[in-house]
């Protein structure tokens, strides 16, 4: 079962995010089955550190088993363990941006689109249950430089394709997740 978890900044969309993970994992054969957070940020400024650190400390205690895989989330799967596993990509947009822009090189928007979708494909065909966190887009109506339009766009794409892709659709809004397909 793959379910996307959308949302504003702040919304509350990741700890909706973790206490689903936690319910599915348990649902699994033998109990509380392993639970693995595949984490894309990668940290770049102290507000990168804080964001990266409250995550960490939202995570304590859980039981996820934390993967950093800021590019390429498919070659996560090597790094897991047993085939009933939960599976919690947060969040799309630090992958989409990860994978389009580097210091090496500038990747097409098409190339992106096909390589995220690709990649959690995979994931979502190796996994019990795969919940993928994504973000709104275009919520601001702010117009920007053609770099970050194409990254908005990409990332506007990719998550009309993980809707369709996925079982369920949540939008969290003020923390209260609103069942957008079921």
């Amino acid at each position: 079962m793959m379910i996307l978890v959308t949302g504003a900044s702040g919304s509350g969309k990741s700890a909706y995010a973790e206490q689903l993970a936690g319910q599915l994992a348990g649902t699994l054969p033998g109990g509380q089955a392993a639970k693995y957070y595949l984490a894309t940020m990668q940290i770049y400024d102290e507000e990168g550190l804080r964001k990266v650190w409250r995550h960490r400390q939202m995570r304590y205690g859980k039981g996820f088993l934390t993967i950093e895989q800021p590019v390429a989330v498919h070659k996560a799967l090597a790094k897991m363990q047993g085939e009933n596993r939960t599976v919690l990509l947060e969040c799309i947009s630090n992958l989409v941006a990860n994978e389009m822009f580097s210091e090496k090189k500038t990747v097409l928007k098409r190339q992106v689109v096909e390589t995220a979708i690709h990649d959690i494909r995979l994931l979502k065909e190796q996994t019990a249950h795969l919940i993928v966190v994504g973000s709104n887009v275009f919520d601001d109506g702010i117009a920007y430089d053609p770099a970050t339009m194409a990254y908005m766009r990409a990332l506007a794409k990719i998550s009309r394709q993980l809707a369709a892709l996925a079982d369920q659709v949540v939008e969290v809004v003020a923390g209260i997740p609103l069942a957008v397909k079921q």
